[in-house]
């Protein structure tokens, strides 16, 4: 694997039993290989985004833990949106690591645990309960173009205990 990115810290840790925002913080979370983030409404075998799941019920679940780097707080708040950890729905807010610059099939060791970037999220109308212009300002057209920056879906390739202060090393999966 190639270690040649540049390496970030785990800021938050993140999770809520029910659908909705915002997630709340935790001191860990615990990571099972194939499911999500125990006790996080997201975690199952298949998907459990809700519109998602009315689509195709039977949908593997690749959208098990949400990531999101703490640049994007920062700008939002230069927008005068101040967020908190979780209010995005993160599971897991990383400093140090341009999150939304990594490609689908990229790999984060974190703590014990190794992930895999499956997708770029699609935010959803459920930001607007936070803040009336957290949707637009994390979703917007730059040369008529949608540019999200709401944080990129994983799935967990072996699972362990995340908690704040873990190191997140990227590797490009060759």
């Amino acid at each position: 694997m190639n270690n040649s990115m540049i390496n970030g810290l785990v800021k938050a840790v993140c999770l809520k039993s029910d659908p909705g925002l915002p997630k709340f913080e935790a001191e860990s979370i615990h990571l099972i290989e194939g499911l999500g983030v125990e006790g996080d409404y997201h975690s199952g075998k298949f998907v459990r985004h809700r519109y998602l799941a009315k689509k195709d019920p039977t949908r593997q679940n690749l959208r098990q833990v949400l990531i999101v780097d703490s640049s994007i707080l920062e700008d939002v708040a230069n927008l005068g949106i101040i967020l908190k950890p979780g209010m995005l729905g993160e599971n897991i807010l990383v400093d140090g690591i341009k999150i939304m610059d990594l490609s689908p099939g990229t790999l984060l060791e974190i703590g014990s645990t190794l992930l895999e970037v499956t997708e770029i999220r699609n935010p959803c109308l459920q930001l607007m309960e936070i803040h009336p212009n957290l949707l637009k300002s994390v979703a917007s057209k730059v040369d008529g173009k949608v540019r999200r920056k709401a944080g990129m879906m994983a799935r967990i390739i072996k699972g362990g205990w995340i908690r704040r202060g873990d190191l997140v090393i990227p590797h490009v999966n060759s």
